[in-house]
């Protein structure tokens, strides 16, 4: 009787214990994404002493192994003790690319069983078995501007789960472009493709912390008008994933410059910024800027005032030629969305004003009196045809007169120096004969 009691508690032990190792390995499996391979595709599949599984089911595989930088890509040793080189490998079996760090590499109909990798395989890697690697980022505002500068972040997921190696950053390109959608009621109909960020995890630019599996994207809307379909290219050695988007609007710029320019009254131009106000909040509005005047001073300003009323600011006015503006604009939409505009340069030209004659004398049409008693006033009668043979005879006489002068001053000095010197030149004649 003893003895089926013993039995029946070790029994219940043993069945308590299996059961609690079902429901840990239970858990583990559906908190932790590093399992073994199993129907579908994982997240990746630990390494037992560079060991791994491959089940009888997987048609398919792609894998990623990390490892030293700079060394030698890694051979496969299969459950039957064969082995597969990068050298080797032809298109029946797979495909294999490799760079200074990784390893990816596509198996057709692997071999079930233990395989093993050997190389120089980063401490605590794993095999990476790629299935559907997506980019996940926030949708796009429904509404946007050219110009815009945007920032966005976004994470990785291979087959539904989270990718945590930091080395991956190396193995894919992330970026987005925009498909135009084709709607002829818009400007960009027909328009080509356009890139407009590439998603980085290092640490520059906007991305905050390098190789912390956040992707950082900066957008830069130089593209037109219309109506656009976001498209998210993932691009892997192996193969490229494009994951559409909803379609977003771009509106031309909604910040409009002008300028007062200056017509002797004050001594600058008047710049005025002013905004779509039914897109943008005008209290919202900063301005950061610089003008870069004709001979090539920069001056930059800033506008941090909150008004409804558009914006001025004054530029000296102390050269003549082309000046240039250039700003960049902080707001808000009227749904509260900040945005930073990179507005398109604005140029204007102030010409040099025409010299005109002042009469020495007389009286206009209306007749007032010009002349040196009155300097300010001026004359639009143009000259007549005797008018101006009068004065072409007049220059021509003084012409005369000054050449005819010339020729007597040099007559003139001529025959005082002849005077001069001559008594001298007989005086020596005499002295000459005297001896």
């Amino acid at each position: 009787m003893r003895i089926y009691r013993y039995l029946l508690v070790l029994l219940l032990a043993c069945h308590c214990s299996v059961w609690g190792q079902t429901a840990e390995m239970q858990n583990k499996s559906a908190d932790d994404p590093l399992t073994m391979l199993g129907d579908e595709y994982q997240n990746s599949i630990p390494l037992l002493q560079n060991r791994f599984r491959i089940d009888y089911n997987v048609k398919e595989v792609s894998m990623v192994f990390f490892r030293a930088f700079g060394s030698a890509p890694v051979v496969l040793v299969k459950p039957d003790g064969s082995k597969l080189f990068e050298s080797r490998i032809s298109e029946d079996i797979g495909e294999w690319v490799y760079s200074a760090n990784y390893d990816v590499i596509k198996l057709k109909n692997p071999m079930p069983g233990p395989w093993q990798a050997m190389g120089q395989i980063l401490p605590g890697s794993r095999v990476m078995i790629l299935s559907e690697i997506e980019l996940h980022v926030p949708s796009l505002p429904k509404i946007m501007f050219s110009g815009e500068i945007m920032k966005q972040t976004g994470r990785l997921t291979n087959g539904g789960q989270p990718i945590e190696f930091k080395e991956f950053r190396d193995v894919v390109d992330l970026s987005i472009k925009f498909v135009s959608s084709n709607n002829p009621n818009y400007d960009n109909f027909g328009a080509n493709d356009v890139e407009i960020a590439t998603f980085k995890d290092d640490g520059r630019g906007m991305d905050e912390v390098p190789r912390d599996g956040i992707f950082t994207g900066q957008y830069d809307l130089t593209v037109g008008d219309g109506e656009w379909i976001p498209v998210f290219v993932v691009n892997t050695p192996l193969y490229n994933r494009e994951q559409y988007g909803e379609k977003v609007q771009v509106l031309d710029n909604p910040i409009h410059i002008s300028v007062d320019k200056n017509k002797g009254d004050r001594g600058y131009h008047i710049l005025n910024i002013d905004a779509d106000r039914q897109y943008v909040d005008m209290n919202s509005l900063l301005i950061d800027g610089k003008v870069r005047f004709p001979n090539g001073d920069v001056q930059n300003f800033s506008i941090t005032d909150s008004s409804a009323q558009a914006r001025q600011h004054n530029i000296t006015h102390y050269e003549y030629g082309i000046f240039r503006v250039k700003i960049t604009v902080y707001g808000n939409t009227l749904d509260g969305r900040n945005f930073i505009l990179d507005v398109p340069e604005y140029h204007f030209l102030i010409e040099e004003p025409e010299l005109k004659t002042i009469p020495v004398g007389g009286a206009d049409a209306g007749g007032n009196e010009v002349g040196l008693d009155n300097p300010t006033a001026t004359s639009s009668i143009e000259p007549s045809a005797g008018e101006g043979a009068n004065d072409i005879a007049e220059q021509q006489t003084s012409i005369w007169l000054i050449v005819g002068i010339n020729l007597f001053l040099l007559l003139a000095g001529g025959l005082i120096l002849f005077f001069i010197f001559k008594p001298a030149k007989n005086e020596i004649s005499q002295s000459t004969k005297t001896d």
